[in-house]
């Protein structure tokens, strides 16, 4: 397919809907009242939506975005942020294990990949997966500079840069872009594509386009733009730098499926699903109950109406004014007559600043979108009642939504990082000629919950006292973080000082499992 050609309309017209969503997305993700504004003031000019969308609180009713008709401030609830924030921590609050096919009998290959997934690695991944929880998905690529590494590593590009293809589920091709700069009407984007030789030789392809908001435009060369001058040095007289080895050098990793607005949509269907999918109204609900709580608020500021003799004349055309202490008191003219053997009359207006109803309302709203987004409201802070400290398995329980959430995204990105990373082994045993050979790449997700080490060493002792387990195996159980080697040498740590100092009230025997063959 190569690079688009030049005029092409972008983002391109069948994909105008899907960018049209992300624009939504990010801007409920960036919690920029602006960019709200913009959005849904963009909406009501498409034809057919104007009455669906009329009623939209962040739907632009003046010049001021975040202002009302009224004058009062228009509140907004970052919930929508905090959804994206809690899915990239439940994912990679502990960096995963990424390991290769017996890493004893390939050692090169492991040192190589700590490298890869190495410095930098877990911030890319925890960054990915917190945009990709808001847009429904992300594209991971196999990036190499040996003026910055010496090794090869991964990238994140998010999906509203990117105009993928598929065929039957899988990745074929995808055409990355992003805007370099702007210049007057000029606009400059750099296009990145990657798809697959005639040999099933992942390729890539470089571009610098000059057009307008709205076209592609012209290509300029890589040389012409500091963004892209580095890449003049690297590709080809065709603009394209090969990986030398089969496969793409990008994989793309849904956020979670299926995606039901694009299901019979084919430049959708095959992309994840945003957790914000389906609860943009019930965020600006919850935006519009809160800015009714502070306008309430305003409105119920105290006001005690009292006559206007009571403030100081400042002479002819220049009013009367009151001092600081006194600004709860409003003027009012009244005449003379009425002023005669009567004190000041003053009356006290309160409103009543409706505080239960509104917190009411929005929580209600609050664990509908925690529950539409597929998470449990004790995930977001909710109050244990219950008392005590909570086991993993009672945290589990209480969380199941949540973790059965997490599972699920899981499922979508383990195969594609380890599919991705065994193919940066090869691309950079090409580039670095690092002599290592393609090995299959494990990716182990830390447990959500874990226990405490108090309930881990009751257990232990537990199983020790019924002779249910080996020293290994409890010693496995109280550091699951510990590799073989480790374990191995605490269990025999521990045989040798139970044999020097025997327990008194054990028989002195040593158990079949740790008979001194040197083994535990």
């Amino acid at each position: 397919m190569a690079l688009p050609a030049p005029g092409t309309a972008w983002p391109p017209k069948d994909h105008a809907d899907i960018a049209a969503a992300y624009d939504t997305w990010s801007a409920w993700y960036s919690n920029e009242v602006a960019q709200l504004s913009a959005v849904y003031g963009r909406t009501t000019t498409r034809p057919g939506l104007l009455n669906r969308v009329a009623s939209w609180f962040w739907t632009p009713k003046d010049t001021v975005d975040t202002v009302d008709d009224q004058g009062l401030v228009k509140l907004h609830v970052p919930v929508a942020s905090d959804l994206c924030q809690v899915s990239a921590d439940l994912l990679f609050s502990e960096p995963p294990a990424v390991t290769v096919e017996d890493p004893k009998a390939n050692t090169k290959a492991q040192e190589r990949l700590d490298l890869i997934a190495g410095a930098g690695f877990d911030q890319t991944m925890t960054s990915f997966a917190e945009v990709s929880a808001a847009l429904g998905g992300g594209y991971l690529r196999i990036t190499w500079d040996g003026t910055l590494r010496d090794h090869v590593f991964l990238t994140k590009v998010d999906a509203d840069g990117a105009i993928p293809e598929f065929r039957y589920g899988h990745l074929t091709g995808v055409t990355f872009w992003r805007v370099v700069g702007t210049d007057a009407s000029r606009v400059f984007r750099h296009v990145e594509r990657h798809e697959l030789d005639s040999f099933g030789v992942g390729v890539i392809i470089h571009g610098l386009y000059e057009g307008t908001t709205d076209n592609l435009g012209s290509p300029r060369a890589l040389a012409d733009h500091p963004a892209t001058e580095h890449l003049a040095a690297v590709v080809d007289a065709d603009s394209t730098v090969s990986t030398e080895t089969p496969g793409l050098a990008v994989g793309y990793a849904p956020n979670i499926g299926p995606n039901r607005r694009w299901r019979l949509n084919p430049a959708g269907a095959n992309l994840g699903r945003s957790d914000l999918d389906g609860i943009e109204p019930l965020m600006d609900a919850l935006d519009r109950v809160y800015s009714s709580l502070m306008r309430d608020i305003e409105l119920g500021k105290g006001r005690a109406l009292v006559s206007s003799t009571a403030l100081d004349d400042n002479g002819p055309g220049r009013g009367a004014t009151f001092n600081v202490d006194k600004a709860v008191f409003t003027g009012l003219k009244i005449p003379p007559d009425a002023m005669k053997d009567a004190k000041f009359p003053v009356e006290v207006i309160q409103f009543k600043i409706r505080v239960d109803e509104h917190l009411t309302a929005a929580a209600a709203l609050y664990g509908q979108i925690i529950r539409t987004a597929g998470y449990s409201a004790q995930t977001f802070g909710e109050k244990d009642e219950s008392g005590g400290n909570t086991t993993a398995t009672e945290v589990t329980a209480k969380e199941r939504r949540t973790y059965l959430t997490r599972d699920r995204k899981i499922r979508n990105l383990k195969p594609v990082l380890e599919t991705l990373l065994s193919k940066a082994l090869e691309v950079d045993a090409k580039v670095f000629n690092t002599g290592v050979q393609p090995v299959p790449v494990t990716v182990t997700f830390a447990d959500a919950v874990q226990e405490s080490m108090e309930s881990l060493a009751r257990t232990a002792q537990l199983l020790r006292a019924a002779e249910a387990a080996a020293t290994k195996t409890l010693v496995a159980m109280v550091h699951p973080d510990w590799d073989e080697e480790d374990i191995k040498a605490e269990a025999e740590a521990i045989r040798a000082e139970r044999s020097m100092f025997p327990d008194p009230g054990l028989t002195g025997t040593v158990p079949a499992d740790e008979v001194t063959d040197g083994t535990a």
